[in-house]
């Protein structure tokens, strides 16, 4: 399946647009505006681990690059798998997906899928020698629900459950997994943190799911926005970004590890009102494609200001 018409010169039509150059086909298939949702998470372990006088370099920078291969594996993944099952068609309002637009053969996409995994799994096998074997169970997890999303004979995010294990994998796994490895304990408030973390990145991928919703019903992708509706998943977003918030409030009022230093998080919230505006009223493929790379851009922001204020504490 080809994304460029023919040219056959003399009728008026235009020449196909030039074959991206072989770098920037791969930074395409990577995905580089959803890498915050690997490498955010990260930061709030690390800081809530500094806070604690816990921090060790090396085990830091591995579970930083391992995050990121994950998510660029999980990125790959998702391209090899939703090009075979046909869910990325050419009247798609995302970006160009380089399997399904013919850019690179699906072996080398799928291949490029397990080169990717394997340096995590190198991290991970770093992580294990100073941290226990505990980072096998939770590196080993990540990388099948990676695998998983758009693979395998029950794909889960075509049963409306892709946002689910973001939460869980990019929130709660991500932040404590990280915590534990620079602490090797695991730790209440690291819990606490990783939810309103696991609700932005989560909010990514229902932005992602609402621009994709008309292409997903006709390919039988029965994502989460497929199966609320696009009015309804927009309220989902909103609800997300106003989730996060209060509770990040409700941490830095409550928690004894904590003072209200964390709620410099909420200098985000004008960010997340615009994002929550633009959702709410555009269904076009580019003015959404800025909402999904504001959103990862939103994420981002919001935990690096919380680990300011955890840092701050």
């Amino acid at each position: 399946m080809s994304t460029h018409a023919d040219y056959a010169g003399g009728d008026g039509s235009q020449p196909p647009a030039p074959r991206p150059s072989p770098v920037r086909i791969w930074i395409l298939a990577a995905r580089p505006k959803t890498l915050p949702v690997g490498l955010a998470p990260v930061l709030v372990g690390t800081a809530l681990a500094i806070n604690q006088d816990a921090f060790r370099l090396g085990p830091f920078i591995a579970a930083l690059l391992g995050a990121l291969f994950i998510q660029v594996g999980a990125n790959l993944a998702n391209d090899y798998s939703d090009a075979r099952r046909g869910a990325d068609s050419d009247d798609r309002l995302g970006p160009l997906r380089v399997t399904a637009g013919d850019l690179v053969p699906p072996r080398q996409v799928l291949l490029a899928t397990y080169l990717t995994f394997g340096v995590a799994v190198l991290c991970g096998v770093y992580l294990i020698a100073v941290a226990g074997w505990i980072i096998l169970a939770i590196g080993a997890a990540s990388i099948v629900a990676g695998l998983l999303y758009t693979g395998g004979p029950r794909p889960y995010g075509y049963a409306g459950l892709g946002e689910l294990f973001v939460f869980l994998f990019f929130g709660l796994v991500a932040v404590t997994g990280t915590h534990f490895a620079l602490t090797e304990e695991f730790d209440g408030t690291a819990l606490a943190l990783a939810v309103p973390v696991g609700l932005m990145a989560a909010a990514v991928l229902v932005v992602n799911n609402v621009r994709d919703i008309d292409t997903d019903r006709r390919a039988n992708k029965n994502t989460l926005a497929v199966r609320l509706g696009r009015e309804r998943t927009r309220q989902l977003y909103a609800l997300m970004h106003v989730a996060a918030y209060v509770i990040t409030a409700v941490i830095g009022a409550v928690d004894s590890e904590l003072t209200l230093w964390v709620l410099v998080a909420l200098l985000g919230v004008p960010l997340s009102v615009r994002l929550a505006r633009t959702v709410a009223t555009h269904t076009d493929g580019p003015t959404l494609n800025g909402a999904l790379a504001g959103t990862g851009q939103l994420e981002l922001v919001f935990c690096v200001l919380l680990s300011v204020g955890i840092l701050l504490s």
